[in-house]
């Protein structure tokens, strides 16, 4: 594919008001909801996403070893879940890059977003948000991922017509 068909895609840090049009972000911080439990001995950081198994769907909870990914990095396709949510949490503590665009019609280059995810954040995409496949960065990285097991088709992938590409 030639250069000129490639679109930079600017890197942001994942925050929890930057990826709200998407889903939530799934941290412990002074923004969620919290409190102590457990006879002062834990802190409870409470409701931290809405997990949708839709109709007929139930909760699962799986873990996915993403393998590393090297920059730069052509983002040339998205995937979306439009019957459920999907939640990402870490385990390895490493950052990750988060590719989204908005829930609807396939998306365009242009309306992709790219967040550097710290290795103590998680998100979980709403239904029907595009996102791209794991971006593990640093090695090997495992993530606990909530979603969905149940009746019909739930993972959408289109190839973009024109192609992005993600440096830092």
């Amino acid at each position: 594919m030639s250069a000129h068909k490639l679109l930079t895609l600017r890197v942001e840090p994942l925050t929890r008001e930057a990826f709200a049009p998407f889903g939530e972000v799934i941290e412990a911080s002074a923004a969620a909801q919290h409190f102590t439990i457990n006879a002062g001995n834990t802190e409870r950081y409470h409701d931290l996403a809405r997990i949708e198994p839709g109709t007929d769907g139930r909760v699962i909870v799986s873990i996915f070893r993403g393998q590393p990914r090297t920059l730069p990095f052509t983002v040339n396709m998205m995937e979306r879940h439009p019957l459920a949510s999907q939640a990402f949490v870490p385990m390895s503590g490493k950052p990750y890059l988060v590719v989204v665009a908005p829930a609807g019609e396939a998306p365009k280059v242009e309306d992709l977003k790219v967040f550097l995810a710290r290795g103590d954040q998680g998100v979980n995409y709403a239904t029907g948000v595009w996102h791209h496949p794991l971006l593990a960065l640093e090695g090997v990285c495992d993530f606990i991922v909530i979603d969905r097991s149940g009746p019909g088709h739930n993972c959408e992938e289109v190839q973009l017509e024109r192609q992005g590409v993600i440096e830092m």
